[in-house]
């Protein structure tokens, strides 16, 4: 990289995080999810607006090819590998043994019903998806499906916590529910991608796939977890600088990014899972698993989630009628599904309600989720954007509603 390159290279980085760092503050306060003033800012950074503008300042400062970019890019990648990492030391699997029952309904009803509107939507009615759904249907459907049906667990978990609403019932019901529907739907998401050819690989049988991230997730969660339990707190004493715990836990991330990318399944599988399993060694988050979450919040997410915004025009791409789809039937499909499931857990229906709200916000990890398939070339530009619209709206709107159907209790 020339001198130059690298001037131009630090500049990107600086604009980046200055966005991630206006926008965001302005929609902390506001009462919103810091990730969608970082989208915002990226869109508006991005050729969508500063690019229309101002072409020559944009296509000069965020030059499109050669070593400025692939330096770029990979940063934007270890950016999403660690907030996949953060967002598995969300997931507390101690917290399903309790409420079993209710939060089982919910997570069952909260993620197949929006998977079958979603998966049925596109084989009823191929047409409105463009060129992607005729290329093959069933990969595309099977897209959708999982699109619809996620959750984001991050920001659910901070809109609970905004709420009060973390150590009560209602509060370990949606987060249990969240936590399963994450490990399920990343986990079909990873068998999709394994089902692409991508960048010169090949696809391989999908029972081979299924059996690899079924085992996969059953070693991380058995095996890693023992590890994470007995030798890892051994290995913690011995080393003096927390720093030095912080690169043991760094190498485990991108080991396991780079065996999953080996084996054909994405990158960002392995660090959740990865997440998953160290979240598991203790009841309370350490000194070292705060700075970790503290350094991919502050740097890594700010930089990959402003770089959505830089990929495409959202102006261009935005089609009200596909928007709307998406929209209505992912809203539909999950608060519809949760909200049924933790009614006939018990739950009162306002309650019930509440519970489906507090599903519906999609968030950072639907995001993920759309750029992954949008890099893989399984969805065009125009459903990328309104997964993205879906994901910022279904965010915003999770916490007042919840909190007004609260308002009584």
């Amino acid at each position: 990289m020339s001198h130059h390159d690298l001037i131009l290279f630090f500049l990107q980085i600086s604009v980046i995080l200055a966005v991630a760092l206006v926008f965001g503050q302005m929609m902390r306060r506001l009462h919103m999810p810091v990730v969608v003033g970082e989208l915002i800012g990226g869109i508006l950074l991005g050729p969508t607006v500063f690019g229309a503008l101002a072409p020559n300042m944009h296509s000069g400062l965020f030059i499109s090819s050669g070593t400025i970019s692939v330096a770029r890019e990979a940063v934007i990648k270890l950016g999403m590998l660690f907030f996949l990492f953060v967002a598995g030391m969300e997931v507390n699997l101690e917290r399903l043994q309790r409420l079993r029952g209710r939060i089982a309904w919910t997570s069952i009803l909260g993620i197949a019903v929006p998977f079958s509107l979603g998966f049925g939507l596109v084989v009823i009615l191929p047409d409105i998806w463009g060129h992607q759904a005729n290329k093959n249907i069933l990969i595309f459907a099977l897209v959708m499906g999982t699109a619809l049906s996620i959750s984001a667990l991050p920001v659910i978990a901070r809109t609970l916590m905004d709420l009060d609403l973390m150590k009560r019932e209602l509060g370990e019901v949606v987060i249990g529910a969240a936590t399963i529907d994450d490990l399920i739907g990343w986990s079909l998401f990873a068998v999709i991608l394994s089902q692409v050819v991508h960048d010169g690989q090949t696809n391989r049988s999908l029972w081979i796939t299924l059996v690899l991230v079924l085992g996969l997730f059953a070693i991380i969660l058995s095996v890693g977890r023992w590890a994470g339990q007995h030798i890892l707190p051994r290995l913690w004493s011995k080393l003096v600088v927390p720093s030095e715990i912080i690169k043991v836990i760094v190498i485990l991330v991108l080991v396991a990014a780079a065996v999953t990318e080996t084996i054909g399944i994405h990158a960002i599988w392995g660090a959740f899972l990865i997440g998953v399993a160290l979240a598991q060694t203790s009841k309370k988050r350490n000194t070292v698993h705060e700075t970790i979450y503290q350094f991919a919040i502050s740097f890594f997410a700010p930089i990959y989630f402003v770089s959505i915004g830089l990929q495409i025009n959202f102006a261009a791409n935005f089609h009200l009628p596909i928007v709307l789809i998406i929209f209505i039937v992912a809203c539909v499909g999950k608060i519809g599904g949760a909200t049924l499931g933790a009614w006939m857990g018990k739950m009162p229906m306002r309650e019930a309600f509440a519970v489906g709200f507090g599903m519906n916000a999609r968030g950072a990890m639907e995001i993920i989720l759309a750029s992954v398939a949008l890099e893989y070339h399984l969805i065009d530009q125009s459903i990328f954007v309104a997964l993205i619209v879906m994901a910022l709206v279904t965010s915003i709107l999770s916490g007042p509603i919840m909190q007004y159907l609260l308002k009584k209790y």
